[in-house]
């Protein structure tokens, strides 16, 4: 949290230490691995900037006996809507289900593209270097798959498929697909322009 905790914010984190938790397995490529990112998410979104915390949701208050107590059984708000989110939003279980659901499948559908933007970045930069394309060359692209990667990984391992903070999860995986897609075009520029010089050396000789 040295920078914050936005995505963007905890990247340059990254940029400035250079640390990576693990290599790819097809590229080589250095990646961070990101881990449960629930809060970082969430004072992004809506309920967080109204004040609301964790366990008024996750743990809503009961009744044993005369006594009111947080549930202690921590679990989905969609397990108990009637004291998790109906004591603030006056409206139908049924309504209530399906905004979440709405939310958390245009989500997962904006996972899809961003995963499949990424595979075609890690595609791209493997052909490039099948194609023997000098490591130098592929820096960008290598470096755009990184940063795409986490960003998918930031939205993918937080658990709520987008709920916590919409508008942000939107945000973050378009960014993934547009830097997975720059990525892959970096490398096939790498690789063109590898064949180009490789053939115009052949030409001379």
């Amino acid at each position: 949290w040295d920078n914050g905790t936005s995505i963007d914010q905890i990247e340059q984190y990254y940029v400035d230490t250079g640390f990576r938790d693990w290599k790819h397995a097809e590229t080589g490529g250095g990646m961070i691995k990101v881990q449960h990112p629930e809060f970082e998410l969430f004072t992004t979104g809506l309920h967080y900037r109204s004040g609301v915390a964790c366990a008024d949701c996750h743990m809503p208050y009961m009744r044993e006996g005369s006594v009111k107590v947080s549930d202690h059984w921590l679990r989905s708000p969609l397990v108990n809507l009637e004291a998790a989110c109906q004591t603030c939003h006056k409206f139908p279980e049924e309504e209530l289900r399906s905004r979440v659901a709405v939310i958390q499948d245009k989500t997962a559908e904006l996972l899809r593209q961003s995963e499949e933007a990424i595979l075609g970045a890690i595609d791209a930069i493997v052909a490039a270097q099948q194609a023997g394309v000098p490591e130098e060359q592929l820096a960008e692209a290598m470096d755009l798959h990184w940063k795409a990667q986490m960003r998918w990984d930031f939205i993918s391992s937080e658990n709520s498929t987008g709920f916590h903070s919409p508008q942000e999860a939107a945000r973050v995986l378009a960014d993934s697909i547009d830097l997975a897609r720059q990525a892959e075009l970096s490398a096939v520029r790498a690789m063109s322009g590898a064949q180009t010089a490789s053939l115009e050396l052949a030409a001379a000789k």
